[in-house]
């Protein structure tokens, strides 16, 4: 029997759009994470960052597609000089939002999202130096049960 991918087994596109809105609620209570928020966002933001979610846990390749690759998520965080505490803070958020979205208690589930986060918390991290260069073409990660697919 194979296994879903975690975008099916989490509840597909319906269970990211309430996971990115949950987290989006946390991150503009949270008095640092609010910060970057207050030049406002897209206005598509929680669905751009619901499809890019979906993309990385399995769903369907949309954002690769419209220019909102990894390296395009990467720029937006690129060079703000943030520290270590935010990448915490954007973590405790993001593990919040999983309850707040109502996503499955599953003990798999839960470890492979933070699993994720934590990499890409890390990852982010470390383009956030003010002469930080983001490569150009990165293609939006694959996540899988196993953790990174590829590697990088």
């Amino acid at each position: 029997m194979t296994r879903p991918s975690i975008f099916e087994f989490a509840g597909g596109e319906q269970a990211f759009l309430a996971l990115a809105a949950a987290h989006h609620r946390r991150c503009l209570l949270d008095p640092v994470l609010n910060h970057p928020f207050s030049r406002g966002t897209h206005p598509e933001h929680v669905r751009r960052l619901a499809g890019y979610w979906g993309e990385v846990f399995g769903g369907p390749g949309g954002c690769s597609g419209t220019g909102d690759d990894h390296s395009a998520m990467l720029r937006l965080h690129a060079g703000n000089g943030m520290e270590d505490d935010l990448g915490k803070r954007f973590l405790d958020c993001f593990l919040g939002a999983i309850d707040d979205a109502g996503l499955p208690g599953d003990p798999d589930l839960r470890a492979a999202l933070r699993a994720y986060m934590t990499w890409a918390v890390r990852e982010v991290l470390s383009y956030s130096p003010h002469d930080a260069r983001v490569p150009t073409g990165l293609p939006v990660p694959r996540w899988s049960w196993d953790g990174l697919e590829g590697g990088r």
